[in-house]
């Protein structure tokens, strides 16, 4: 896992460029903490630039960008390829050698053996670009998932990427704002693909390369990978053993690693299932890490209690005190990268799991997503009904003082996205308007237009409506996120087991009825692991991994002071908000659009 960036423009002399990717990297140097590369192609005006956290072949040959074929190829690579060792044997046999132990070199050689179509051959989180010297092309790729992040820009300058928006600074021409960020932060809580906070830098869409030719500044873009719903498996027994064999091997290719690994252990019923598995066998001694609070009802101690008692190796636990978010608050919010209204219990684990020396650990992010555990999916129906209402009967709730009936109005908006905002939109379109000081129909104009891949998904079953949109959207662009920036703030890696390419794709092939089937919430994978799975794990309320954070932003000067300084309007959110008629993420949405 690292951090990567770089620069194509003829019209900066290379020490320029060189400068500028350097600096670049700096603003990256949290999440790649070990080490530093810059590769420079003077007649091309090209320099790449990566910071380094070693965790597969830790030596000095895993430095980046790495070479390949005589210098032919460079690669600047941020991930994890978790079938590197399989493909390493495979390249063997057509001729290939290597010098030395990293999935980095796999990842050269199959771009030279396969070109573009080595991007389907990789199962793993990643984003790299790769130069070849030859062709005068340069290749920007991003895994099926979207799990590792990666940003660009292609303007008559150039083209310029890296792994966070941050790192863009540095670039005097990328520097214009995207005037229409606020409206999506806060209807959404983040910002949904392809929104950042820059009006020309976006992200490459995930399954998907760029081939930019750089002599010519000319491009193309071409997905790679792209998942689908099937509904082909409808044996209940045949998917049950399908997904415990699956996933029983993507917990096993993702605990490859050179460095110490570990598990975050929440106590709910996926995370508890990661180190269930990750700790099968007799020679494994599992790092698992947790967090708890005095007050008892956001603490899920007792449930991580069960799960260690069946575990050997080390259990750490850790006491999150109001004193804690307090001291740590606004540098949180400045590590954050993009706005969100959440990750700020990831930033604490993760800072949790680099003290205890860890470099890369397991999460259990997508196995609600993919197996149906949000309450999403038991009102997706209802959603898609209300949909075919007059849109003036949906709008006459939008003052209501009940959220649920104030959010009728996004049913308003045609497709996914208003079923999605429906289920989880933060502030409705006239309150979005009132905030900013805009008009309610330039609001919803800016989010029915929306460019979202595949935005009408009503061929699909109602689950995997709800599972689509999960995926794609929450998922997508906050959970997976908010990992990747509150994780790499500390210089660790998150790994996402459920995300393996296999297991995705057999999730999503299992027909509806058998998948969505049962009593409680993801009874398949219930079904699947009760021999392993304590009952008081899965026989429970789920809470969610989250902080009291209600009470604590209440109390917290910084706060208040911040959310304040909006004037008039500030003053009637913080008394909503003390009133307790705003939750806690939509006052986290309003921090970012503050005036201060």
């Amino acid at each position: 896992m690292c951090r990567i960036a770089g620069i194509v423009n003829p019209s900066f002399s290379t020490e320029r460029l060189k400068q500028a990717v350097k600096e670049m990297c700096t603003t990256l140097s949290h999440g790649g903490p070990d080490d530093e590369g810059i590769y420079v192609c003077e007649h091309d005006s090209l320099v790449l630039g990566h910071r380094r956290l070693s965790i597969i072949d830790t030596s000095n040959a895993g430095h980046q960008p790495m070479s390949y074929q005589d210098n032919r190829y460079q690669i600047s690579y941020n991930g994890e390829i978790y079938n590197y060792l399989e493909l390493r044997e495979q390249l063997k046999t057509l001729g290939h050698n290597f010098k030395t132990h990293s999935d980095t070199e796999v990842i050269l050689a199959a771009f030279a053996e396969w070109h573009t179509q080595s991007f389907e051959k990789l199962n793993g989180m990643f984003s790299f670009a790769i130069w070849d010297d030859t062709t005068q092309e340069l290749f920007l790729a991003r895994d099926g998932s979207g799990i590792k992040p990666l940003y660009y820009a292609i303007t008559p300058e150039g083209l310029a990427f890296a792994s966070e928006i941050k790192a863009f600074q540095h670039i005097p021409y990328l520097q214009q704002a995207n005037d229409n960020w606020k409206v999506f932060l806060l209807a959404f809580g983040h910002l949904p693909e392809p929104v950042t906070t820059l009006k020309n830098v976006k992200p490459l869409t995930k399954g998907s390369f760029i081939q930019y030719h750089v002599p010519t500044q000319t491009w193309i873009s071409d997905v790679f990978h792209k998942f689908s719903f099937k509904e082909a498996i409808g044996d209940r027994k045949t998917a049950i053993q399908s997904v415990k064999e699956t996933f029983q091997k993507a917990v096993r290719r993702h605990m490859i690693s050179d460095a110490p690994i570990g598990v975050f252990l929440s106590g709910g019923l996926d995370s508890s299932l990661i180190a269930l598995l990750a700790g099968e066998g007799d020679k494994i001694d599992l790092n698992t890490l947790s967090i708890y609070f005095s007050d008892k009802e956001f603490s899920e101690k007792k449930y991580q209690d069960i799960v260690q008692e069946r575990l050997k190796g080390t259990q750490q636990q850790f006491l999150l005190q109001e004193k804690d978010f307090d001291e740590y608050f606004p540098c949180i919010l400045q590590q954050m990268d993009q706005p969100s209204c959440d990750g700020i219990n990831t930033w604490f684990i993760s800072k949790y799991a680099r003290q205890a020396g860890l470099k890369a650990v397991l999460s259990g992010i997508g196995g609600d997503e993919l197996f149906g555990g949000y309450p999403s999916f038991e009102r997706i129906s209802a959603a898609i009904s209300l949909q075919r209402l007059p849109n003036r009967l949906l709008n006459a709730f939008k003052k209501s003082s009940i959220k649920q009936l104030r959010r009728l109005t996004y049913l308003s908006i045609d497709g996914t996205i208003g079923k999605y905002l429906f289920l989880r939109g933060q502030f409705v379109p006239v309150e979005i308007a009132q905030q900013l000081d805009a008009s309610e129909s330039e609001i919803f104009n800016l989010l029915s237009n929306l460019p979202l891949e595949n935005n009408h998904i009503e061929e699909l079953s109602a689950f995997n409506q709800a599972s689509w949109m999960e995926f794609n959207l929450y998922m997508q662009n906050q959970l997976l996120r908010d990992a990747d920036v509150m994780s790499m703030a500390h210089g660790l890696e998150i790994r996402v087991p459920f995300l393996d390419k296999e297991l995705i794709s057999l999730a999503m092939s299992i027909h509806s009825d058998v998948k969505y089937a049962g009593e409680r919430n993801k009874q398949l994978l219930i079904d699947t692991f009760n021999d392993i799975l304590p009952k008081a794990i899965w026989d429970r309320p789920k809470m969610g991994f989250s902080f009291p954070f209600r009470n604590w932003m209440l109390n917290n000067a910084y706060v208040k002071e911040k959310v304040l300084s909006n004037g008039k309007t500030g003053e009637a959110n913080y008394r909503q908000f003390a009133a307790n008629k705003m939750h806690w993420s939509q006052l986290m949405a309003l921090l970012h659009t503050s005036n201060n």
